[in-house]
């Protein structure tokens, strides 16, 4: 491996910083197994220092007038908007994402942070009608303080407009944790609101393993809310952490995605959807379409549309190639577990359509799997594969495949292709996912909802929903014109 050529610094009370350890770690390009990259190893300390900060710059941060925090954020948007081409190449550099979507996830960032914006004057609370004669009752929407973020690599730059948008418009101070796999564009990021001017200690951000930094942020007793994105065992930890001081969560979990395809459906358009939900980001999205159902009378027209779909998906090292639809895995682990999954099936009794293994002998790249006659008892149908895979089933009718949709611990996302608006209707009403799509590919929209079921989550994010998670009610009682005694 080449030596690192940058090293970055964490962002601690608006100061650029070494950890107090001065340790550092190191990043992988995973399309070369090349270092590019040094990173300080955050402590205990250093959470506790940015932690502290937070708390500090909150109670002047909150008694600005909510227009003045969105001007803030629109001035981190611009400065997002002016540097796409940098901060895409970093975000495909460190964690092989390829640059068209690393380019749509800066650009969709800067988007949702405008939007976030836009709620400065929308935001509200409620005057509620009392029992008594002569009283009002208030109901104020206050901020919570101090928010952890804990981010995931997958879509690291997009997580932290997530998380840091709502909480900072609503007059939350933020402290945030990038993944170890992903941290170079989080602190591109910090340098962007350097720039803009935010007063010291409004946004911090603290690199280092989720196992020390996470674990810190979750019990720390100044942090009000723990918002994590990340697999259900980080969830998890983040929920015992957080129990000791009745922390709130938020959390965006795993999820198990599946597509219904009935008998009625536009093939063509169930295929092309499937496959970009599934080989979207090499397939390491939560609300990917992770397994597949497809009806008995159409699954053999199915399977040879969707095969070849799939073997014509391009892929290679996103910063050579621009014409590719997907990049490596994140790292070697997630290509051995993936690997693994594969086999497991075919163990099972699964039978292999196309792909099945990897691919190239530098960098950790799978190529694009079909896999036919899987059953729910599968351990591929019922764990998340993060990878560009795909297992099929089939059904007889609609009861038995929303039965086999449901038949899983996670719901975040599922989708389902029909020209019936019966059977739309009653996948609607009866499916167990946060959300469903219907005749269209798994993405979420800005003034939604992605919110899991199940153990894909607590809480959620997006719109006027998500916004909300970051604000706390003060309900006050006031009775006026009382009679001297």
């Amino acid at each position: 491996m080449q030596i690192a050529t940058k090293k970055y610094q964490m962002f601690i009370d608006g100061e650029f910083v070494e950890s107090s350890s001065n340790d550092t770690s190191q990043v992988i390009n995973p399309a070369t197994e090349e270092v590019i990259s040094e990173v300080p190893k955050g402590t205990i300390a250093d959470v506790r220092q940015a932690v502290d900060a937070a708390a500090k710059a909150q109670k002047e941060w909150a008694k600005l007038p909510a227009i003045e925090r969105a001007n803030y954020l629109r001035a981190i948007s611009k400065g997002i908007r002016e540097s796409v081409g940098n901060l895409a190449r970093i975000i495909s550099e460190e964690m092989g994402k390829t640059k068209a979507l690393a380019e749509v996830e800066v650009n969709f960032t800067a988007d949702y942070i405008d939007y976030t914006a836009e709620w400065a004057r929308r935001y509200e609370g409620e005057i509620v009608q009392s029992d008594r004669p002569n009283e009002n009752i208030f109901v104020f929407k206050q901020p919570i303080g101090v928010v952890a973020g804990i981010l995931p690599w997958n879509f690291p730059f997009f997580l932290i407009a997530r998380k840091a948008a709502p909480a900072l418009l609503t007059g939350n101070t933020i402290v945030l944790k990038p993944s170890a796999e992903s941290p170079n564009n989080a602190l591109e990021f910090a340098k962007i609101v350097e720039k803009a001017g935010l007063p010291k200690g409004v946004i911090n951000f603290v690199t280092g393993s989720g196992s020390v930094i996470g674990n810190e942020l979750a019990s720390n007793p100044k942090v009000g809310l723990v918002s994590l994105t990340g697999s259900y065992n980080a969830g998890a930890a983040v929920m015992r952490a957080a129990a000791e001081n009745i922390t709130k969560v938020s959390l965006e979990l795993g999820g198990k995605a599946p597509a219904i395809v009935m008998a009625d459906a536009d093939l063509d358009l169930a295929v092309k959807s499937i496959v970009a939900s599934r080989v979207i980001n090499s397939g390491q999205v939560c609300n990917c379409a992770e397994r597949v159902y497809v009806h008995e009378d159409i699954a053999d027209e199915f399977y040879e549309k969707i095969a070849e779909v799939m073997k014509q998906t391009k892929f290679g090292n996103p910063l050579v190639h621009s014409d590719i639809d997907m990049g490596p895995l994140v790292n070697k682990s997630s290509l051995e577990a993936v690997e693994d999954h594969v086999k497991d099936a075919i163990a099972a009794g699964a039978n292999l359509l196309t792909g099945g293994k990897r691919s190239g002998e530098v960098g950790y790249y799978f190529e694009p799997t079909v896999l036919i006659n899987a059953t729910n008892e599968m351990r591929i149908m019922q764990e998340e594969i993060f990878g560009p895979v795909l297992p099929i089933a089939t059904f007889k009718d609609l009861d038995e495949a929303i039965d086999l949709a449901n038949d899983c611990e996670f719901g975040l996302t599922s989708s389902i292709y029909t020209q019936n608006l019966d059977v739309a209707m009653r996948a609607s009403n009866e499916l167990q996912f946060g959300e469903t799509y219907i005749n269209r590919e798994n993405f979420e929209a800005i003034q939604g909802f992605h919110a899991g079921w199940k153990k894909s989550g607590i809480g959620g994010a997006d719109g006027k929903h998500g916004l909300e998670e970051y604000l706390q009610t003060h309900v006050v009682y006031l009775q006026y014109n009382l009679e001297k005694k």
